[in-house]
């Protein structure tokens, strides 16, 4: 997915904020397995994902519990980091190779003080993220095991052929083997 339609899906900027952004953004390119940002440590960069996986998760109790998955077109980040500058909680691992869009906060923060524009763009980016986290949190308050992978099946079938079941049962908040049994009862 290229930089313009990920940026254009947060919100639409005229060209020449567009292209001011855009001189802050890098390509690059990381290895499946690759941890893209570490818990612990404020980070300074938000990526977009041009193509690949990735999840986000903390450790808990020796066991990573996953909560999160970005695919295409979706931007990865520590949202701590992002709004107040301190130490995230999550850690975002690569589950492909992916080819990233990087943007240092630095170059974006100076952006906000100077276009009204990129200063939009902002807030509806945080709204959106906002948006997304309180989905998620209402889906693993209000639904079962059962329910939260019928709604990944609905909603993200690609994920389910692009990630390991491991990965998805710690997302679901189950075992694998539970996992296994939803399957297996939904056929």
């Amino acid at each position: 997915m290229d930089i313009d339609t990920i940026l254009d899906d947060i919100f639409q900027l005229p060209e020449e904020s567009k292209n001011a952004l855009k001189l802050g953004i890098n390509e690059i390119k990381y290895p499946k397995g690759h941890i893209l940002l570490n818990a612990g440590k404020v980070e300074s960069t938000l990526y977009f994902i041009k193509k690949g996986i990735v999840r986000a998760y903390v450790d808990e109790n020796d066991s990573e519990i996953t909560f999160w998955f970005g695919k295409e077109g979706q931007t990865a980040l520590s949202m701590k980091s992002y709004v107040e500058e301190q130490k995230g909680y999550e850690t975002i691992e690569l589950l492909e190779d992916c080819e990233l869009y990087e943007l240092k906060k630095e170059h974006l923060q100076q952006l906000f003080e100077t276009d009204i524009n990129i200063a939009n763009w902002g807030r509806k980016f945080a709204e959106q993220e906002l948006i997304k986290t309180e989905e998620r949190l209402i889906s693993r308050q209000f639904r079962n095991a059962t329910d939260r992978y019928l709604e990944l099946m609905k909603y993200h079938p690609e994920l389910i052929q692009r990630i390991q079941l491991g990965h998805i049962a710690s997302y679901l908040g189950i075992t694998q083997v539970s996992l296994s049994r939803i399957r297996a009862e939904l056929k």
